[in-house]
């Protein structure tokens, strides 16, 4: 609890408008897929609307790290916030062509991807290394508790007035978010802190010595194919889950509705403390073990027909699954510098988007042609290729050279390692 309140202010901020945030996509999210099939939109249609979501993040993630530097992340994200309010306030009367939808889409995916990196890089910027999976557990537990509340408002708001509503109070709560961030968030660089005890402990790196994207992203690559996995995975589930168990399960819409909050639920409460195991035993060896009872539950959606027993593996989804996102976060934030995090925060965001971007189309077909059960497969076979991979290098974890070194403390020694020394010269003469 002590560590907490030594948090800087500025990172409890971000909680909050990670709250409020969260709570307006998961109303917004919890019945997309139920309004525009509404509205004559077919699964092939849902899963190319998340795709051009996801362009947007795309084409947006990779620029939104030199805005923040040349602004700050305060400007890009109140900005960010203001075009994703007016995108969602906007998406109802949008319905009626795929071609207005799909440019609303974009729009929403371009301010989502301003709002992450943002906040990501006010969070590593200004937490210590010996606790970033504890900070960004925090974080995701932020974006859990507003992902299961959204779902929860969207019901009443759905059952008292209607699903056009729904999008609505999520624009405006959007909105009121950019308005508070503006009033609360200090508006200082988040590239070269130093402050005592809250800053990167990398922070005093000259600019000179900053790495260029493509050693950035061989130092951080587990992290970006947890999240491009991770992005597949819930942009896919989002949209199809919903439809697949009205159709195979008998699951009625409004049962469906509030799955979203037990996904978010087992997040919420799972994260935190999974955040503090990752700190001490590793980020990367605790994602490989949490993709392994993950696959075993998307696998549990094709045998399992009880509604009860779908929430809870829904919960079990969101603890294990949902928990390996932060954790990525966590471990590309113990790699790089501290003038390195806003380039390595809109690769790792890049990465999310991509996933984002070919999950759906490709879970639609699959849907569509050989149904929910195959989709389902290619989910686990996914996330059955990344914990290969996060074995395969696990070593980029540098808790892993603390354990084979426990005389080494602090990142700065663990730096000093041979092994790291090597990675180094690699990447200097690259």
């Amino acid at each position: 609890m002590q560590q907490l309140k030594a948090l800087d202010k500025n990172i409890w901020v971000v909680y909050g408008a990670t709250l409020s945030v969260g709570s307006a996509g998961g109303l917004a999210l919890s019945v997309l897929a139920l309004h525009l099939h509404r509205h004559g939109f077919s699964e092939e249609d849902i899963g190319t609307l998340a795709g051009f979501f996801a362009l947007g993040v795309a084409l947006f993630a990779l620029p939104v790290g030199a805005l923040i530097r040349r602004f700050s992340a305060k400007a890009v994200l109140c900005c960010s916030l203001l075009i994703y309010g007016a995108a969602v306030i906007a998406f109802p009367f949008s319905t009626h062509s795929i071609w207005w939808a799909s440019l609303l889409r974009v729009f929403d995916g371009a301010a989502s991807a301003g709002i992450w990196v943002g906040c990501e890089t006010v969070i590593l910027a200004r937490s210590q290394g010996s606790r970033k999976a504890q900070v960004t557990s925090l974080y995701a537990a932020a974006i859990a508790l507003g992902y299961m509340c959204g779902p929860l408002l969207s019901r009443i708001v759905v059952a008292f007035h209607s699903m056009d509503a729904a999008f609505f109070t999520a624009g405006l709560i959007s909105l009121a978010t950019a308005l508070a961030l503006f009033v609360l968030l200090g508006g200082e660089s988040d590239q070269q802190l130093t402050p005592s005890g809250e800053g990167s402990e990398l922070s005093d790196v000259p600019a000179s010595q900053i790495r260029s994207r493509s050693v950035v992203l061989r130092r951080i690559k587990t992290s970006c194919f947890g999240n491009f996995a991770y992005g597949y995975f819930q942009s896919s589930v989002v949209l199809f889950l919903p439809l697949y168990l009205m159709a195979s399960k008998e699951i009625t819409r409004d049962q469906t509705i509030i799955i979203p909050a037990f996904f978010a639920a087992g997040m919420l409460l799972c994260v935190t403390p999974l955040g503090r195991l990752g700190d001490r035993v590793g980020p990367l060896r605790l994602m490989r073990g949490l993709g392994v009872v993950g696959i075993l539950t998307i696998l549990g959606f094709i045998v399992l027909n009880d509604y009860v027993a779908m929430c809870v593996a829904v919960f079990v989804a969101g603890a294990t699954l949902a928990s390996i996102s932060p954790l990525s976060l966590a471990l590309q934030g113990t790699i790089l510098r501290a003038g390195e995090l806003s380039r390595g925060n809109a690769l790792y965001n890049g990465f999310y988007a991509m996933g984002m971007l070919v999950g759906p189309p490709i879970a639609g077909r699959i849907f569509h042609h050989w149904g929910g059960p195959m989709m389902l497969y290619h989910l686990a076979a996914l996330w059955t290729a990344f914990v290969l991979f996060a074995y395969f290098y696990r070593n980029d974890d540098p808790a892993r050279l603390r354990s084979r070194q426990p005389d080494l403390q602090d990142a700065q020694d663990v730096a000093m390692s041979s092994e790291l020394v090597r990675t180094e010269k690699r990447d200097a003469a690259a």
